[in-house]
């Protein structure tokens, strides 16, 4: 969806959305139209007992037709509750919310009139970009696969927000469509089908941000055999598409010598299970397990195209866990390219040999600042922590704040749970350095989580669990059914709060 930002004016024709306080006060060019239809906007305000009666958590609504003395068709006027308290998040929603009502009622042209919604924790010119956000997320929409007699009557709603700030507004704007279309490419490559989106095709993906000044570097299997990386390569073996690991790079910083922040992400394209097959019943929703390498690949769009000044590094394994001939089997070894060896018991606890070869591989390499890993890791974090909040673990306290926090501001919360030595014991094996799942039950996120330490040495880590968060079976706010892109925002939060310019 495009949003298009002006000065502050009518439009003929045009759908308008003007507020009010929880009081029913006028506020911002709304007491300019009032003004200009002669009172005609508050008199029935005030007419609509029901309307000042109302007060739902976040707004309600009135629909004023055809507007006396007003170019306007149509006038819609939300009632904001408590505004000036608003958060980050509760601009998103409120923008959400508004795109929402104008698609539900096919206002095809609408124009948003927000000046004097201030808030005394996010800037104006924040809060605006804020909002035209949470329009951007909440239009999503995937068709591709739709034929074109289901398209055709698909209507285009155009938005304006018309502000007196329009300059600056639109200065900021570059930033938010950055953004938006980080979040779009993540929800797009976790929606594809996996006949589709393959190792080799979520790299293309990777590749084409070439366009906007990512260093782009690709190893096959040759390259990674050469390497040693087996603990990634044997979870491909049974596939017939190629494994793949991707560095993204981007050099943002005035600084081109200072360290790397780093972002590694979990991607297999299909989760079968392997020879530890899956039951059948939602196997079909395994095409989102490559969500952590969508993550890293969204953020590394949204850096760039909005021109972050940092260094990042985006890396993902690629791997489509399959069973065949050449399948991996349980109580194989194979060696990492650590030179630590790993006794496979359970096929199906695969994303961690993929994460272990791309983490050590970053460290090596490019000796980051930190490191973050997504991935849609273990069915036991939904168990613990439902779709609400995504796993944290990590070895520093320091990240693990920064991440908590700006987790807070953009919604996607987490929640820290613990490491230890005797969660790390449990992963020994007898005839390899460890086994990749215990012999027992108990805790599996953590015990996964212990399995990835075993891989970042000292460096500050922290390990997104987000097998809860990626996909919503249920619209939200800012986010339809589906893939919810959950971490871009987070992360672009993260750096952007502390890591930016220094």
């Amino acid at each position: 969806m495009e949003i298009q930002f002006n000065n502050l004016r009518q439009e003929k024709g045009y759908t308008g959305v003007i507020f009010c306080d929880q009081n029913c006060r006028l506020i911002g060019f709304g007491k300019k139209l009032d003004q200009l239809s002669k009172k005609h906007i508050s008199n029935i305000i005030k007419g609509d007992e029901s309307f000042q009666n109302r007060s739902s958590k976040n707004f309600d609504y009135i629909v004023i037709h055809q507007p006396e003395k007003l170019n306007l068709a149509k006038l819609y006027v939300f009632k904001l509750k408590k505004f000036k308290d608003y958060s980050v998040r509760d601009f998103q929603i409120l923008g959400g919310h508004l795109q929402t009502i104008i698609k539900f009622y096919k206002e095809d042209k609408a124009i948003i009139y927000p000046d004097g919604i201030s808030s005394s924790k996010v800037s104006f010119i924040s809060s605006i970009g804020e909002m035209a956000l949470g329009i951007k997320l909440s239009s999503y929409e995937f068709n591709k696969y739709h034929t074109k007699k289901n398209q055709k009557n698909k209507k285009k709603h155009k938005i304006k927000i018309n502000s007196a700030q329009c300059n600056r507004i639109l200065k900021n704007s570059v930033k938010i469509e950055a953004i938006a279309e980080g979040v779009k490419l993540t929800r797009d490559l976790v929606t594809e089908p996996p006949n589709f989106m393959t190792p080799p095709k979520i790299a293309d993906n990777a590749k084409a941000l070439e366009s906007l000044g990512v260093e782009v570097k690709i190893l096959g299997e040759k390259e990674m055999k050469k390497l040693g990386m087996g603990s990634l390569l044997g979870v491909g073996q049974g596939s017939i598409h190629e494994s793949q690991l991707v560095i993204m790079k981007w050099n943002g910083s005035k600084n081109k010598k200072k360290k790397p922040i780093a972002f590694i992400g979990k991607g297999v394209s299909f989760d079968t299970g392997g020879v530890s097959l899956k039951p059948a019943n939602g196997m079909e929703e395994m095409k989102y397990d490559m969500g952590g390498s969508a993550v890293v690949i969204g953020l590394m769009k949204a850096l760039a195209g909005r021109k972050a000044k940092v260094n990042a590094i985006g890396v993902v394994g690629l791997v489509e866990n399959h069973i065949g001939s050449k399948a991996q089997r349980p109580s194989d070894v194979v060696k990492s390219y650590s030179g630590q060896t790993i006794e496979v018991l359970n096929t199906d606890a695969e994303g961690r040999l993929v994460l272990a070869d791309a983490l050590w591989y970053t460290q090596e390499q490019y000796k980051p600042e930190f490191m973050i890993d997504l991935a849609t890791l273990t069915g036991a974090i939904i168990v613990a922590l439902g779709d609400e909040y995504a796993g944290l673990f990590s070895n520093n306290d320091k990240l693990s704040k920064q991440l908590s926090d700006a987790g807070e501001i953009e919604d996607e919360k987490l929640w820290r749970l613990p490491l230890n030595d005797r969660y790390d014991k449990m992963l020994n094996s007898p005839i390899a350095d460890m086994q990749n799942i215990t012999n027992g039950r108990g805790p599996g996120s953590i015990t996964a989580a212990q399995f990835l330490q075993r891989f970042v040495n000292k460096v500050p880590w922290a390990h997104l669990d987000i097998a809860g968060t990626t996909w919503t079976k249920k619209p939200m706010p800012t986010s339809p059914k589906g893939a919810t892109a959950f971490g871009v925002k987070l992360l672009n939060r993260l750096v952007y709060k502390y890591y930016e310019g220094k």
